[in-house]
């Protein structure tokens, strides 16, 4: 497996992480009647990320957040591993990607401005020289 597709992998994991991360505390926050239901506004009273603690919210933001960035990482990993492009370049963006989605999460829920977006910046750039490095 190339690195790429490892960092990928523990992506995804890192991913499984953050749904118990944001799951555990909403659970206990909401109870299983609203967490288990279709989650109907009308029934539920608004949504439920509006009905949750400020951090467990910001859980669920940034959980969310990595759904995004990671369909263009896993892109990015796939081509570059298909293409045969797998080199030092690609595989440091891979682990910088890695890196920053794991220092996201507490940026995120601590609220650390400027340095959240600084951190996300840092993982959107690493996926996209992978992408540019597919093409080049």
């Amino acid at each position: 497996m190339t690195p790429e597709l490892t960092a990928l992998t523990l992506a995804a994991l890192l991913q499984v992480v953050q749904f118990a991360l944001m799951a555990i505390p909403a659970n206990l926050e909401l109870g299983p009647g609203k967490t288990m239901s279709a989650r109907d506004r009308a029934r539920l009273g608004g949504s439920l990320e509006d009905q949750l603690s400020e951090g467990t919210a910001r859980l669920y933001r940034a959980m969310n957040n990595h759904f995004e960035g990671l369909i263009l990482f896993a892109i990015a990993c796939i081509a570059v591993t298909l293409a045969d492009k797998t080199g030092p370049v690609t595989t440091a963006c891979a682990w910088i990607y890695l890196g920053a989605r794991i220092l996201y999460i507490p940026a995120y829920y601590y609220g650390l401005r400027p340095w959240r977006s600084v951190i996300w910046f840092t993982g959107f750039l690493a996926t996209t020289l992978m992408l540019l490095a597919v093409l080049l």
